[in-house]
């Protein structure tokens, strides 16, 4: 309390040293002359308004006597704290989208390795069935036409009954008695897909060559004329 008095006369000292040099005027009335005591009246007037006003400032959203001020803050602070909230909920919504997407990832990958070790498993199982016998050839192609063959064109060297789409070669009489080759082996031409079947044998003249069997398709057979080609088998 000591304290309190003490600030309070060393402000309205200053205050007064500060007014002997000014021209202000606190009263209301016209006189020259001021009296002293309604010097220090007015001057403890207007601090405690000072303070008020402070105080009121200062504990505004707090005070009972301005409830309309109380709700539009506390409005404004649940409004921020909804806010708060949603903003959470969404940040923990991305966060659980990115794992799921991680997670989603990492199996694709996981399936993904394992496709390629199938797939490279595969092709180490096709190399091992790799043919054992391989030889250049010259080949050509023929049809099931009279002019090509003789009067059953269809019909092959074993007896076989040839039809177009079928994947068929006939082959040199060398190739079947001194290469291995026998009736329905199956070879591989490189360059073309698939396996074809020996079911037809060329004259006794020829050495080293297959006919490629191109049904009734003269067109292809003159497309396709001599070739050098790699010829494999077991």
């Amino acid at each position: 309390m000591n304290v309190l008095l003490f600030k309070r006369s060393w402000h309205l000292a200053l205050i007064m040293f500060i007014l002997s040099y000014s021209n202000v005027s606190f009263a209301e009335t016209k006189s020259k002359t001021y009296d002293t005591k309604q010097l220090i009246r007015d001057v403890a007037v207007l601090y405690r308004k000072h303070k008020l006003a402070e105080v009121n400032k200062s504990d505004l959203s707090v005070s009972p006597d301005n409830p309309a001020k109380v709700n539009s803050e506390t409005k404004k602070r649940v409004s921020r704290n909804s806010l708060d909230k949603t903003k959470r909920r969404a940040r923990k919504l991305a966060k659980a989208k990115k794992r799921k997407a991680r997670r989603i990832a990492r199996a694709r990958n996981i399936l993904e390795a394992r496709k390629a070790a199938k797939s490279s498993k595969v092709a180490k199982r096709k190399k091992s069935k790799s043919f054992k016998r391989q030889m250049t050839v010259t080949a050509t192609a023929y049809t099931s036409h009279v002019n090509q063959t003789d009067s059953t064109p269809n019909i092959a060297a074993w007896g076989d009954r040839l039809k177009p789409g079928m994947k068929v070669i006939a082959v040199s009489r060398d190739m079947l008695n001194v290469y291995g080759l026998k009736h329905r082996s199956k070879v591989r031409i490189k360059g073309l897909d698939g396996e074809y079947l020996v079911l037809d044998k060329m004259n006794k003249r020829w050495k080293k060559k297959i006919d490629i069997y191109m049904g009734k398709d003269l067109k292809k057979a003159f497309k396709w004329g001599r070739k050098k080609v790699e010829l494999q088998w077991n």
